[in-house]
């Protein structure tokens, strides 16, 4: 399948600002399933420079620095992509002993590994939640965090939240509702918890509806040797596949954020997004 991805984001400002260098996140990763065939990003206003880098978790990252003042930002990015077959069941877990929870990574995963691996305090009833999923998977590592992300999908429910960084997991767990980005932060969260590494993804994620209203998507990875990097959605209950399309990975969410970068100024700020996908 062939698609066309446009994502149009525009900052106002209420009087003239300087901008501060930014980091924007906004091109699809090539994997062994998505072919990026096409990628271009049109900046206005025009940055002084520009440099396509790769950063510490390996993203490909537009750098962009500026020298002008301006009282809006706008930024337009089209992306073509060819998607492959996919079966995200196509594989096996190996060494063995990584199908059961609890498991240990060795040395030198667990030095690469390291971030995501980093946790966050919890309450005894959200550990209480996962465990009872848990031992009804039988500690089987896959059925777990399988179960797991489709659980949350059944018992929360998901709400658009255009900014901000991911809820706490004890604050979701409390409310039992939360934009994707905390469904994702407080599952990997749980996960970390059992000793398996997850990170945070964002990118897009496309599915037929009848009126398509597209958003920035997040969902989650988790590495098991021999799966590699295995993506799992709690917002819509299932292992991610060959129409979620990743930009960005990270131990940390706030590192995956579209546009990072400040402003000198005193002026207000309004924020305009319009994202497409079209299957073509």
């Amino acid at each position: 399948m062939n698609f066309k991805i446009i994502h149009e984001t525009t900052y106002l400002f209420s009087d003239e600002v300087f901008l501060e260098p930014h980091m924007l996140r906004f091109r699809p990763k090539q994997t062994a399933f998505i072919d990026v065939t096409s990628f271009s990003i049109a900046l206005v206003s025009e940055p002084e420079g520009h440099r396509v880098i790769e950063d510490e978790e390996h993203n490909v990252v537009d750098f962009c620095w500026f020298e002008k003042l301006t009282n809006s930002f706008a930024i337009r990015v089209e992306s073509s992509l060819q998607t492959k077959a996919y079966n995200p069941f196509s594989f096996i877990v190996h060494p063995d002993y990584f199908n059961t929870v609890p498991f240990t990574y060795s040395d030198h995963q667990y030095q690469i590994l390291y971030a995501s691996l980093q946790k966050a305090p919890l309450s005894q009833e959200l550990v209480d939640y996962a465990d009872a999923v848990l031992h009804r998977a039988e500690f089987r590592t896959i059925t777990f965090v399988t179960n797991l992300t489709i659980q949350i999908h059944k018992d929360f429910s998901v709400e658009y939240r255009e900014v901000g960084a991911p809820l706490s997991p004890q604050d979701t767990f409390t409310i039992k509702k939360g934009s994707c980005r905390d469904l994702s932060w407080m599952l990997i969260n749980l996960l970390r918890h059992y000793g398996i590494a997850a990170r945070f993804v964002s990118g897009y994620f496309y599915f037929d509806m009848e009126e398509p209203t597209y958003e920035l998507h997040a969902w989650i990875e988790i590495f098991i040797p021999g799966t590699g990097w295995l993506g799992f959605d709690p917002s819509h209950g299932i292992l991610t596949g060959n129409t979620h399309f990743p930009v960005a990975s990270s131990a940390i969410a706030e590192n995956t954020m579209p546009v990072s970068g400040g402003i000198r100024g005193s002026a207000s700020s309004q924020l305009l997004t319009k994202l497409t996908i079209h299957k073509q």
